[in-house]
């Protein structure tokens, strides 16, 4: 009898294991996802961008709303529902706009999100932009009415108060938009005219203020120097605004995030911003006030003056079931951010890995996180350059969700990441600098050089515990003009570091940290399938996002035979992943016509590759596989596009960088991703995913992220534009110098030097004596040069440099002291 029950019960299990497990395939089935994105879950809309604005768990579903570029008074922007399963719904309250804004109000039970509010039981009421104006930007706690009333920011410093029960608005300060309109019957950007700076970000509320910040400066000058005062940190205590700092900032929260501080009069408040030397971050205490605090850059695409290229830092409690674990994202890097973060409690920030989406808000959903992006922008901005040719944008706005575990935040890109104390300025006598993150990395170099006309000592302190307690670690003497560099490994604990001058000069205090690269070189992995540079002959083809609300990838299929491309047709793929040779030759024309990949971008000669910028500054960068030096490739492979909202990706002799817009410094600041040895005849963004062309069709059986088509001759790769990083470390080889004629006295061209590990310099010359070459660093990328070494090589020798793993600088250069003709040929492996 138990016997025959023991066989009941297990039947059961079985028949209900294989339910489940048929319910999971048949949902995995209809809602396919790659590298955690499912295409089918991609927004458009009918401006020239479409960014996530806000991503918010509530009312057991998953709330998302999109933005448009300069909107504020509503777009074709929507407010997206999106259940466990996955199926997403547009709510018929949308009426768009430039949202980014989401506080949950605990009295009321609402989300307000954008011009929405959203009950408990998920009904949604909408606050009509002619009541309240603007680009939202963020939510406030009420500072006086907490319980009935919150207030409301708009980007161009609208200030509102809305009753939380009937959604009635009154207005503080009319949104900068509104007023120019009334001045002139124009809707451009203006500046704001309450505050310094323009296009705001973060807002918060605390402490008996609110608190507002602009990423970004108005005017001509901003849209191409990266450099000038911009931006400002502001508070408000009810009746007048006060200017905490002016320097960009983005971000301003606390540790109550989403609901506000729960203890308002006495919990933290946090902003996060930058300037040209590195990132600031600020927190406001009670008693003592604004403290601030800088942290280096990963990436330097986020930079510009304008602000608009910082879609949008966050700092967001992601523990499980509200328990602290706070996330935060800025330039390029997801950082562990500490609960109780404040002035003489400042310990715990850790870089975690860099990465290359752009992210607009981000929460912990059903165990993990989930990213709201900024993917494809029809009108790429200002993000223009010579290297990309006459290509078009996508033809449609559009972005996604990506969804990753909890571990992501650590598994991506290396942290490396440089910053400036001090960048070629004045510096007073006795008066320490901020405070520099310090702990977090194995290998720190402090660059120091003293511009002033005497000799400087510069004490170099550190906060050990983080709890303001300052100790003298070293004392270093600078002749004037000249540099030096220090070293600290993992052996120097520390938090924080702080440098002081014993007199007045004009100095430059620079920091460069890395971690030792664990990534292999070339990796096949996720990328078998794509072809080698090996192989001669190949299929690729030129990728498009359709526009006019067709939502399809266009893909012109071509042959390539001794670097002759033939048309193969014109194929369409949708958010199935099913691509279809369809016959559209109006599409395949307009392909053919806007998407040719232009020659000549950069030169290879003897000893590198050399890249002449459009303001016609040079940079050489390591050569890969010499076969792609061969002229059969010479336009058959994409060389530059954008792939994520105003970030380029630069595909150069087989290295992937990072390239920022030439607003942001550009070349300057260019940083390799991964090396490679593939044949990739197109890349671009679409539905959130990265897709290559170059794919051999017969791989998808063993390859997941390969696309087949229906008459299975063409195939593209798909996945995430941080896939990349798995690729492999970067190498290559090259220099400034091959048998090169040099000038005494004269500097080489820039060689990029950051983001590479085992570095071998070999030196040689034809000089019937000895040559001596000074080794020059360029630790930032808009600084100044400083000396590394000096090195004398006897006649007929050749020196071999080899440095030392810690070392990080962004450039290197070579200055004889005589005529000569001389190679520096740089090994990176």
């Amino acid at each position: 009898m138990k016997r025959n029950r023991f066989l009941y019960l297990l039947s059961l299990i079985i028949l209900a294991t294989s339910a489940c497990q048929q319910e999971e395939a048949e949902k995995t089935e209809k809602h396919r996802s790659i590298s955690g994105i499912y295409p089918h879950l991609a927004y458009y809309n009918n401006e020239g961008e479409c960014g996530t604005g806000a991503v918010v768990p509530w009312a057991d579903k998953l709330w998302v709303i999109t933005y448009g570029p300069h909107l504020p008074l509503g777009s074709s922007d929507m407010l997206y529902e999106i259940d466990q399963d996955l199926n997403m719904q547009i709510r018929p309250e949308s009426i768009g706009g430039t949202p980014a804004n989401r506080m949950i109000h605990k009295e009321s039970e609402q989300l307000f999100i954008g011009p929405y509010a959203i009950g408990k039981n998920g009904e949604v009421r909408t606050i009509p932009y002619t009541d309240m104006p603007g680009r939202h930007t963020g939510n406030a706690r009420h500072l006086t009415d907490p319980a009935n009333k919150i207030y409301y920011a708009s980007m161009e410093e609208g200030f509102y108060e809305v009753d939380v029960h009937d959604l009635s608005v009154k207005q503080f300060y009319e949104d900068g938009n509104i007023r120019r309109k009334k001045k002139d019957d124009t809707d451009t950007n203006p500046a704001g005219s309450l505050l310094k700076g323009a296009h705001g970000k973060g807002y918060y509320s605390g402490q008996g203020v609110t608190v507002y910040s602009n990423n970004g400066e108005s005017g001509s000058k901003a849209l191409e120097q990266f450099d000038i005062e911009a931006g400002s940190l502001s508070e408000w205590d009810g009746e007048e605004w006060k200017l905490v700092r002016r320097n960009q900032f983005v971000e301003v929260t606390g540790p109550g995030g989403i609901y506000g501080n729960a203890n308002p009069e006495t919990d933290p408040i946090w902003a996060t911003g930058w300037d040209h030397k590195s990132v600031i971050l600020a927190s406001r205490d009670a008693e003592k006030g604004w403290s601030f605090y800088r942290l280096p850059k990963a990436s330097h695409s986020y930079d510009g003056a304008h602000g608009w290229n910082t879609e949008w830092p966050r700092i967001r409690n992601v523990g499980k079931d509200g328990e602290p674990d706070y996330l935060m994202t800025m330039h390029g890097m997801f950082w562990k951010f500490p609960e109780g973060f404040q002035e003489g409690n400042t310990s715990g920030i850790r870089p975690r890995s860099a990465y290359l989406k752009v992210i607009g808000d981000f929460t912990r959903w059903n165990d993990g996180l989930v990213f709201g992006t900024d993917d494809s922008a029809n009108k790429e901005f200002l993000n223009t350059r010579s290297a990309k040719g006459n290509i078009q944008g996508p033809g449609q706005s559009n972005s996604n969700l990506w969804f990753g575990s909890m571990d992501l935040p650590d598994e991506l890109g290396p942290n490396t990441a440089n910053g400036a104390l001090w960048l070629n300025e004045e510096v007073k006598a006795d008066i320490p600098s901020d405070p520099m993150l310090f702990a977090g990395w194995d290998n720190r170099n402090l660059w120091i050089k003293n511009e002033g006309k005497s000799n400087v000592i510069f004490t170099i302190e550190i906060d050990a515990k983080g709890d303001g307690n300052w100790e003298t670690t070293d004392e270093v003497e600078v002749k004037a003009g000249e540099s030096t560099r220090k070293y600290f490994d993992q052996n120097t604990s520390g938090e924080w570091i702080r440098l002081t001058a014993n007199q007045n000069t004009i100095a430059t205090a620079h920091m460069a940290f890395a971690n030792p690269e664990t990534r292999k070189a070339m990796q096949t992995g996720i990328f078998k399938g794509v072809n080698t540079i090996e192989q001669n002959d190949f299929i690729g083809g030129f990728l498009y996002g359709l526009g006019d609300d067709r939502r399809k990838l266009g893909l012109v299929a071509k042959s390539y035979k001794e670097g002759k491309p033939t048309d193969l047709g014109y194929y369409e793929m949708d958010d199935k992943f099913q691509l279809v040779k369809v016959e559209d030759p109006t599409t395949q024309q307009f392909i053919n016509d806007n998407f040719q990949i232009p020659k000549n971008v950069f030169e290879v000669d003897e000893a590198s590759v050399l890249v002449i910028d459009d303001k016609g500054r040079r940079w050489r960068l390591p050569k890969g596989n010499e076969r792609y030096t061969e002229p059969s490739l010479s336009g058959n492979l994409r060389i530059c596009r954008e792939v994520a909202t105003e970030r380029d990706l630069f595909n150069c002799h087989g290295t992937f960088y990072e390239l920022p817009a030439e607003n942001a410094d550009g070349y300057a600041k260019i940083r390799p991703v991964a090396s490679h040895q593939l044949k990739i005849n197109d890349y671009a963004s679409y539905r959130g995913m990265l897709l290559l062309t170059g794919v051999d069709p017969e791989a998808a059986a063993s390859n997941e992220h390969i696309v087949v088509s229906d008459d299975g001759k063409v195939a593209v790769w798909t996945g995430a534009i941080d896939d990349l990083w798995q690729l492999g470390k970067p190498v290559g080889k090259g220099g400034p110098w091959a048998n090169s004629d040099i000038e005494a006295g004269e500097p080489s061209d820039p060689y990029l030097f950051a983001f590479y590990d085992k570095r071998t310099l070999e030196l040689s010359h034809d000089a019937k004596e000895a040559v001596t070459f000074t080794i020059q660093m360029e630790p930032i990328g808009h600084g100044p040069w400083m000396d590394y070494k000096e090195v004398t090589v006897p006649a007929g020798k050749t020196h071999v440099e080899q440095f030392p793993e810690g070392i990080e600088a962004r450039w290197v250069r070579l200055v004889g002291n005589q005529n000569c003709k001389a190679s520096a040929q740089f090994s990176y492996k």
